[in-house]
């Protein structure tokens, strides 16, 4: 058993480096000038602005369609709101970016300071500093030193990542009283596919709330297939994600039930605990799934724990929050998943500042395996040029994150 486990870790250790060769060779087709590594990069401008003003402002944004319900949590809906930080310094700088913090809290802490003082582009915002003001302290610092963010980040990863479309849920079930049916389901697919997605994350885990358990796993094969069979011939590679709603059984009989369907991963059958997720990751590699990644670690994670499944060759890719996680923990976190061979590709869900945020991961730090794409609009936003082609998306050139407030 020892040595079959350190043959299946070698095997995907090597389809781990073809595709971090792969990513490596797309970025020198978009980059024109050499990338500073983040050690290179002069950081003495940002001691010469301090923090003028914080503000705490609320900003609407909506999704292209209604998303229904997943294995867990009943409809998302359209129509959304969060706040970001705004950051202004002495000399006219502005920096901006999502955050937890509410307006009407006391916001004191950084006024005065400069830039320096509370945030280092080697590493992050310093030791003290609230991780709410992570993205706007990344996005001024950005501004002030005119790189864009992935520059500072070391300039490691590709500048045109694979992207999913992670807005394919239980759809059929909407609206309650006229249920759509699974052709909704497809139709969701196909305009995601029109808009550029060639990997469709798909909502799995039926049999957890919204139907009968042998139906809802019935449900999730078919739509499985489906959309394979609908979509195989545009280039369209399948993740799934149960969140946490199949017990073991449940997830080898999900697997047997799809057959020869490809899957990209298999997200969160269940909630990360060492001998089911060891005993299904042996299960895939005996039985024709040893090329799908196993990824978790986004709901409620234990890092340290986490950590121990990547060591111990169980966990492929991991998939902290990118906002819940923190920015500049993540820059910390990434050496670590790629000493232990671990890919990444931060959980974005939501809206598409976080998309964007993790496009700059993927750019900067390298070692992601795919993005999550949330496709949003807004009035109050100026998302940037980050176009999404072919199944990649693009990260801007412009200083910071490249996106702007708008009024």
């Amino acid at each position: 058993m020892v040595e079959r486990r350190k043959a299946l870790k070698t095997m995907m250790k090597t389809r781990r480096q073809f595709l971090q060769k792969s990513a490596l060779a797309t970025a020198a087709c978009f980059s024109g000038l050499p990338r500073l590594g983040a050690a290179e990069i002069d950081a003495s401008p940002l001691n010469e602005h301090r923090i003028d003003s914080i503000e705490i402002r609320r900003v609407k944004f909506r999704w292209p369609r209604l998303v229904g319900k997943n294995g867990r949590i009943g409809v998302h809906g359209q129509h959304h709101q969060t706040n970001v930080a705004i950051l202004r310094t002495e000399q006219g700088a502005e920096g901006w970016g999502l955050t937890g913090w509410e307006a009407g809290r006391d916001v004191e802490l950084g006024m005065g300071k400069t830039v320096g003082e509370l945030f280092d582009p080697a590493k992050g915002i310093r030791d003290g500093v609230p991780k709410d003001f992570d993205f706007a302290l990344h996005d001024l610092a950005g501004i002030i030193l005119d790189i864009p963010v992935h520059e500072m980040l070391g300039g490691k990863g590709t500048k045109a990542t694979p992207v999913y479309s992670g807005m394919i849920y239980f759809d059929e079930l909407e609206p309650e009283d006229h249920p759509a049916g699974l052709d909704k389901v497809i139709e969701n697919c196909a305009w995601d596919v029109d808009y550029g997605y060639r990997q469709l994350k798909v909502k799995i885990g039926r049999s957890g709330r919204w139907y009968p358990h042998d139906e809802g796993l019935k449900t999730d094969i078919e739509i499985v297939r489906r959309i394979h069979e609908t979509f195989k011939d545009r280039g369209v590679e399948i993740l799934v994600d149960a969140n946490d709603m199949y017990s073991l059984e449940d997830a080898i009989a999900f697997l047997e039930g799809i057959g020869d369907v490809p899957l990209f991963w298999f997200e969160e059958p269940f909630q990360e605990e060492r001998e089911r997720s060891r005993k299904l990751r042996d299960w895939m590699h005996a039985n024709g799934f040893e090329k799908t990644y196993l990824a978790d670690g986004e709901f409620r994670p234990d890092p340290k724990f986490c950590l121990e499944l990547a060591k111990e060759g169980i966990l492929d890719v991991n998939l902290h929050d990118t906002f819940g996680h923190g920015f500049t923990r993540w820059r910390s976190l990434m050496p670590k998943l790629v000493e232990l061979d671990t890919l990444a590709s931060p959980h974005a869900w939501g809206d598409r500042l976080k998309t964007h945020y993790t496009a700059q991961i993927a750019a900067g730090l390298g070692n992601c395996c795919t993005v999550e794409g949330v496709t949003c609009e807004s009035d109050d936003i100026d998302y940037g040029d980050y176009p999404i082609k072919d199944g990649r998306i693009h990260v801007p050139e412009a200083p910071g994150f490249g996106m702007k407030l708008i009024g």
